[in-house]
């Protein structure tokens, strides 16, 4: 199964906490400092909410979760060969989880990841390859607006 994903920054963590329980009508399957993210089963969602104070309401980044690291190394496969520059990370820590994902970004500069989660993580982490590319992954203790861009 994949669904697709909307990361969020949000001003303030509760209250988009509180918001978003409500909209969809559950609750989030994970809740750190600074961050939260529900799995929303109708309609098939991940929904990701990252603090970041004066530029809630924006995205932060897009993406699709995939169910297999297999899957993973297809759309790397896939989009490579549709002349995609993509930025791979195996093996990263991002967002409170281990994953493995690919990046692309589209036509206005959105990124998009496609990634599964291969384990939960007592932190953030951070991408050391979108460092490199003048992006972080989505972190909420970063200095800067331009490091938490995306995850």
């Amino acid at each position: 199964m994949s669904r697709a994903q909307l990361a969020l920054n949000v001003d303030n963590i509760d209250q988009a906490i509180t918001f978003y329980s409500k909209l969809f009508g559950t609750t989030p399957a994970k809740v750190k400092p600074g961050y939260a993210n529900f799995a929303i089963t109708e309609p098939p969602l991940k929904l990701v909410l990252i603090e970041n104070p004066g530029q809630g309401g924006t995205v932060n980044h897009l993406g699709v979760e995939v169910e297999s690291s297999a899957k993973v190394h297809e759309e790397i496969a896939r989009l490579s060969g549709e002349g995609l520059f993509t930025d791979e990370e195996i093996g990263t820590t991002c967002c409170f989880a281990t994953q493995d994902k690919v990046w692309v970004s589209g036509p206005s500069g959105e990124k998009w990841e496609v990634y599964t989660v291969l384990a939960d993580s007592d932190t953030f982490g951070s991408s050391p390859t979108l460092q490199q590319a003048d992006a972080t992954c989505c972190r909420p203790d970063a200095a800067s607006a331009d490091e938490k861009a995306c995850c």
